[in-house]
């Protein structure tokens, strides 16, 4: 048997942050139904956005969603028309105060969720699932990431028997915990069933981030300092 762990969650407090900031107290349970149905209404309701991921943070009485898209136009409208209508929906599901961030991906081709969901789409519209990896990979590559991984998994290419295909290009160090890989699970629902794909981009490493990298105390203790001390020197 595999043990495999998720390389997002392997990461939380190392190089990656949380996508729900707040507190849970005793009605923990409500709020973690609330963020699922809220990240659930976004994803249907703006299904051609292309949306990477949905941020929820809570005060007392706000909820401040921070939608991440590569076509923030589809999701503002004219004159911002379609946002209000967005922080209304939301408001009738949560009956809460709503503020809604828009944020931009600059480069979608290094987002692992926007490139699973881009051959997810190619081989829906009945693409060659071959072609559609491919193309993905190039265009991630040209981009600058470090590497790529997909793998493909089910009744592939409408075979009667299910089977598995993994396509790679460059480095991707999932044991390095320093490396920012970025991670994404999207289903394909075609006529012969459902297709599952997987995919890592590896974006460089990350050495150290403020506000997620513990601080470590620089106090002389009272025995240990000239022994430090000798250490540094020898070093040197």
């Amino acid at each position: 048997m595999g043990q495999k762990a998720n390389p997002i969650g392997l990461r939380l407090g190392i190089v990656k942050g949380w996508n729900s900031h707040w507190y849970g107290g005793s009605n923990f349970a409500d709020k973690l139904i609330e963020d699922d149905k809220i990240r659930k209404y976004l994803h249907a309701r703006l299904a051609k956005a292309g949306i990477s991921k949905i941020i929820i943070e809570r005060t007392l009485k706000l909820v401040t969603v921070t939608i991440y898209t590569a076509r923030p136009g589809i999701i503002i409208g004219k004159g911002g028309s379609e946002v209000d209508k967005l922080k209304e929906e939301l408001k009738k599901l949560t009956k809460k105060g709503i503020q809604i961030n828009i944020s931009e991906i600059k480069r979608p081709e290094l987002d692992a969720v926007i490139v699973a969901n881009t051959i997810a789409r190619q081989i829906e519209g009945r693409i060659s699932f071959r072609r559609a990896i491919k193309t993905a990979i190039s265009s991630t590559m040209r981009v600058g990431a470090d590497g790529i991984k997909v793998l493909i998994s089910g009744r592939v290419g409408g075979a009667e028997m299910a089977r598995s295909e993994q396509y790679k290009e460059g480095r991707i160090p999932l044991h390095t915990l320093r490396a920012d890989i970025d991670y994404a699970l999207v289903e394909a629902h075609t006529t012969f069933g459902r297709i599952g794909i997987k995919v890592w981009i590896c974006n460089g490493e990350i050495y150290g981030k403020p506000e997620l990298v513990p601080t470590i105390s620089t106090e002389k203790s009272k025995h240990g300092g000239g022994q430090r001390k000798g250490q540094q020197r020898r070093r040197r």
